[in-house]
């Protein structure tokens, strides 16, 4: 989806930021709404497999737009952005096989977001798209202090159950009903993690849609296992709006 196409909020301003990660140099993105004034709740934003894109970008003028100060963090590193699918996958999965790396990246993000001028520190929910789902679950099992997390079609493996004995916040999943990246085991297995760990959790399906159900790069090709759904992308977004209302009155 290219830049040119978005529609920004007059009062929307964006800045690249340059964070570390141990000796890791990461580049991300801040975008708010210079509208609105005093501490507002911050809003992480994790990316899908292809790295932080325009795709995020939007994602986070548009959460500017509705009050928040948005951050889309970088898991990958400063110019590390994939050329194709392949590298994508090697990239990801890099980060799936090293769950602690990649909790690592993700809280450097929370930091970043919460030095960011007019963020309330007490008031911090993160989002993720496909990979960044599956980033933004860790995180909330890393027991970040965040008041909850909204995966869009993320990964809902459990491979350390014990691990959901350390989220803080509430949970929200949003995914295709018939996505089929997803084993029905995987996603037992999460539900059951959720449960047998006290955690405040809600997920969501959404009636044909499947994979990256929110991201119009996708296509529409359902058969691909992969498309974009106008429905799901419209009322998954409600329910973040929804949820925020909930975790941050």
């Amino acid at each position: 989806m290219a830049a040119s196409t978005f529609s920004l909020h007059a009062a929307v301003q964006t800045r690249v930021v340059d964070y570390p990660q141990g000796d890791t140099t990461l580049e991300g993105f801040v975008a708010y709404d210079d509208a609105f004034k005093g501490p507002r709740p911050g809003v992480l934003i994790v990316h899908q497999w292809m790295g932080l894109t325009d795709y995020e970008k939007h994602r986070a003028e548009m959460l500017a737009q509705l009050g928040y100060v948005a951050f889309c963090v970088d898991i990958y590193g400063k110019g590390i952005r994939p050329e194709n699918t392949q590298e994508a996958g090697r990239l990801a999965g890099k980060y799936k096989k090293d769950r602690q790396l990649l909790r690592a990246r993700a809280n450097a993000g929370l930091e970043a977001l919460r030095r960011q001028p007019s963020v309330d520190p007490k008031r911090i929910a993160a989002i993720g798209y496909c990979f960044g789902g599956t980033t933004v679950i860790e995180l909330a099992r890393s027991g970040a202090d965040v008041a909850g997390i909204v995966s869009f079609h993320g990964g809902l493996d459990s491979p350390s159950p014990a691990d959901g004995k350390h989220i803080k916040g509430k949970v929200l999943i949003c995914h295709g009903a018939d996505d089929p990246t997803m084993k029905p085991e995987d996603i037992a297995a999460f539900e059951s993690e959720m449960r047998n760990n006290g955690v405040d959790w809600q997920l969501i399906e959404y009636g044909g849609a499947v994979h990256a159900f929110t991201q119009p790069m996708a296509g529409n090709d359902n058969s691909k296992g992969m498309a974009y759904n106008e429905k799901a992308d419209r009322r998954s977004w409600e329910a973040m709006k929804q949820f925020f209302a909930e975790i941050f009155k």
